[in-house]
């Protein structure tokens, strides 16, 4: 058998702009980083090696991987010709929450597979290729952030240029703000999961509007800015950002926020957030917020108290996709 993880992402600023929509003709840009929760795929051969069976959401048993139901894994089955397999994938949050969990499936899949077949490939190629499988042989209406913030990890700032490449840089800053930034970061599970597919269509769609183009300009603008600050080890504006960047993010699209969202938005802030944003598409999933430590107790109590809004505990991490285990190789 053979494990891997793979990390979800939270994403700070210049989300959108990794659309090719946007990208090809204005460039674009996203200041993210991965967290220490993990998709997690295992892969070993079936003993009849006539059937291949996957275990996710559902289970599925197919004599002919063209049959698999699961869009991506039967894209990347037939593509590598891989069958009498039986891969199980389990994770620690669920899809639908603004985390970017189907790109990090697709990577952590990607990786299985290679890693199976005993083939090395680059971080840049695992996010190169979970792009070519969503986007342009399933065509999702998505962007390019979340396969490559999972495919590397770290706290990176991702650009997008205008000829389709992509370059990762990581942010350099010293450890104790670091760990400020980490230990000021909140995140609150608002119970409401959403395909993001309805969200980024009308996004997509959107961007040719001069004004919501516009407005992803200043969202990558922000999103430099949050680089450029971190770098100088200054955190004194990262909520400022963060509140501009939502306030712009919100009229990208219709659906991105809704009533119970703005309200725990406008009860954090009054209880001592700097600011804020809902992570992903938008319409349900996460609500991230920067908040100073001796202020942190008090918010959380209040979300709990008014809305039953339950904090959840994270860290940074900076492995990206990896393997975890080999086990014996009897499939050699």
């Amino acid at each position: 058998m053979l494990i891997t993880k793979t990390p979800f992402r939270i994403s700070f600023a210049g989300g959108g702009s990794d659309m090719a929509s946007f990208y090809e003709e204005h460039g674009g840009c996203v200041l993210s980083t991965s967290i220490n929760k993990y998709m997690y795929i295992s892969i070993h051969p079936y003993f009849d090696p006539n059937y291949t069976v996957l275990k996710y959401s559902k289970n599925e048993i197919v004599k002919d991987i063209k049959d698999i139901e699961h869009k991506i894994i039967n894209c990347v089955l037939n593509d590598k010709n891989i069958s009498g397999v039986e891969i199980v994938s389990t994770a620690d949050v669920p899809g639908g929450t603004g985390l970017g969990s189907s790109s990090t499936f697709t990577v952590g899949l990607l990786n299985t597979i290679y890693s199976y077949i005993g083939k090395y490939v680059s971080k840049e190629k695992l996010a190169y290729e979970a792009c070519d499988v969503e986007i342009n042989k399933l065509l999702s209406p998505i962007g390019k952030q979340d396969q490559y913030a999972a495919s590397y990890g770290g706290l990176n700032f991702i650009k997008f240029n205008k000829d389709g490449s992509v370059s990762v840089s990581p942010i350099i800053m010293k450890g104790n703000i670091y760990k400020e930034l980490q230990n000021n970061l909140m995140m609150f599970y608002t119970g409401k999961m959403r395909s993001a597919n309805d969200i980024l269509s009308e996004q997509k769609k959107n961007i040719t509007q001069e004004d919501k183009a516009n407005n992803l300009k200043k969202m990558c603008i922000l999103a430099e800015n949050m680089k450029l600050s971190l770098e100088d080890n200054d955190l004194s504006s990262f909520g400022k950002y963060l509140n501009e960047g939502w306030i712009l993010k919100k009229t990208l699209a219709k659906g991105i926020s809704n009533p119970d969202i703005d309200k725990a938005y406008e009860i954090a802030l009054n209880s001592g957030a700097k600011g804020g944003k809902l992570l992903g598409a938008g319409g349900g999933g996460f609500l991230l917020f920067y908040c100073e430590k001796n202020k942190q107790e008090r918010l959380a109590e209040k979300l709990k108290k008014e809305l039953s809004i339950e904090k959840f505990d994270f860290k940074f991490e900076h492995d990206g996709s990896s393997v975890i285990y080999i086990g014996d190789k009897y499939w050699d």
